[in-house]
Parts: structure tokens; C-alpha cells; sequence
């Protein structure tokens, strides 16, 4: 793991070309919203390494395909060493990306819920962070992202597939009650992205519920060569 380097630049999370501190959204990008009338979806997006064959996504496919669900506790501090080097705010709770209840049984565990869970004790060590690991739920049972190539069809396949869980609302913590988050920071994990469309789903549904600002942070992004 020494050896995987964190990205020193990091760029816009939708137009993916101007250089933007902390990946924060650009201006241009924000205005683009702001004629549409529209909130965007994240603030900003932390991809933590390059994606390379042999390094970073060869670990991340042992993590998920391999199922080797100890190689969480290092890619987390891969993140973790990411979003200190950006100077990223720190949230008021984490949220991973959820997965759909068959391929979480399939899977045996959320590779989200492992990096978000390893982040909150690393980012702040005295007093972990608050991690909602419910509060999203994937209403749709979709194919993996990693096994579509083109990409509007990533874009399309995970449109809408998000929502609020209604029984996060009845549960006894504070920490996962809707109103909790109104008016708070919020840092959005995820292992993988290519286009971020799954993170600007996920962002979508976070904004609606009143989130001031979210976050996103993940491994690394895969690129795909021709965007059509």
C-alpha cells in the first residue's frame, strides 16, 4: 500500500477537465446548474489514486470479487490520506453507497460500509464519525457499472435507483434520523466511479433530504476512453 501515491490534482466531478481544489465543483460547471435552476448533486469529489491495472484495481477487485473483505481496513486509509492531503472539510456523518439486498447477500458485505466504517475511526481517531449506513436504500437491482462500457448507458442504468429508507425515520439514534441531517456535511463513499453517476444519484436524494453539502470520496476512477 506504501506505494500506491495519492493524486496530487484533482478536477471538477462534472466536466472532469478543469483543475479544481479539493475537486470541488468548477465554476463553469456551477453556473451551468444555476441557468437550469438546478442544485448540484455533489460539492465535491475526492478520487484518492490513479487507477492502475496492477496496483489500485487489482486490490479493489480482491476487495469485491475476491471477497476479501480485510482489504478495507488499507484502502480506507488510502482515502483517508486523500481527503486530509485536499484539506477536504470534515463531514458530519459518512454514508456509503448502498447495495441492492441481492447483491448484498451475494456479496456477503458492503464494500461501501467497510471503507466508511474504517474512515470514521481514521479521519478522527478520539470520536468517530457518525456512519448511516441506512439512510439510502437502492430501490432497483441494476447491472454492475464495472460490466457496462459505454458511457450514457452507465449514466442510465443507475437513474433513479436511489431513495430514502422509510424506517430510518422510526429508529432511536440521533444520528439517523432525517432530520439530522438538515443543514449538514455530508461525505458520500463509494469504491469506484467512471462517469460519478451513481454519486450524483445518490447526492440527488442526500440534497432533497437537506444536506448542506455533500461529498464524495472514492478509491480511484476508471476511465472510459470514448464518452458518448
Amino acid at each position: 500500500m506504501e506505494k500506491i501515491n495519492i493524486l496530487p490534482i484533482q478536477v471538477c466531478p462534472y466536466c472532469e477537465k478543469n483543475i479544481s481544489p479539493a475537486g470541488r465543483i468548477c465554476p463553469l460547471c456551477k453556473d451551468k446548474f444555476l441557468r437550469k435552476n438546478e442544485t448540484w448533486p455533489l460539492d465535491a469529489l475526492i478520487v484518492s489514486a490513479k487507477y492502475e491495472k496492477n496496483g489500485i484495481s487489482r486490490l479493489v477487485h480482491c476487495f469485491k470479487y475476491n471477497f476479501v473483505s480485510d482489504l478495507g481496513a488499507p484502502l480506507a486509509e488510502i482515502v483517508s490520506k486523500a481527503i486530509i492531503f485536499h484539506n477536504l472539510p470534515l463531514p458530519d456523518f459518512i454514508i456509503p453507497i448502498p447495495l441492492h439486498y441481492r447483491r448484498l447477500r451475494w456479496r456477503g458485505f458492503n464494500q461501501g460500509e467497510i471503507l466508511a466504517n474504517n474512515l470514521s475511526e481514521i479521519l478522527t481517531p478520539s470520536f468517530p464519525l457518525s456512519v448511516i449506513s441506512n439512510f439510502l436504500i437502492r430501490k432497483k437491482y441494476t447491472p454492475a457499472q464495472m460490466k457496462i462500457k459505454n458511457y450514457s448507458e452507465r449514466k442510465k442504468n443507475v437513474r433513479d435507483i436511489f431513495g430514502l429508507n422509510p424506517n430510518v425515520e422510526t429508529q432511536n439514534i440521533a444520528s439517523q434520523n432525517f432530520a439530522s441531517l438538515q443543514n449538514k456535511n455530508i461525505l458520500l463513499v463509494d469504491d469506484i466511479c467512471t462517469t460519478g453517476a451513481t454519486l450524483f444519484e445518490a447526492g440527488k436524494i442526500l440534497k432533497s433530504a437537506g444536506a448542506k453539502k455533500v461529498f464524495g470520496a472514492v478509491i480511484a476512477r476508471q476511465e472510459i476512453k470514448v464518452k458518448k
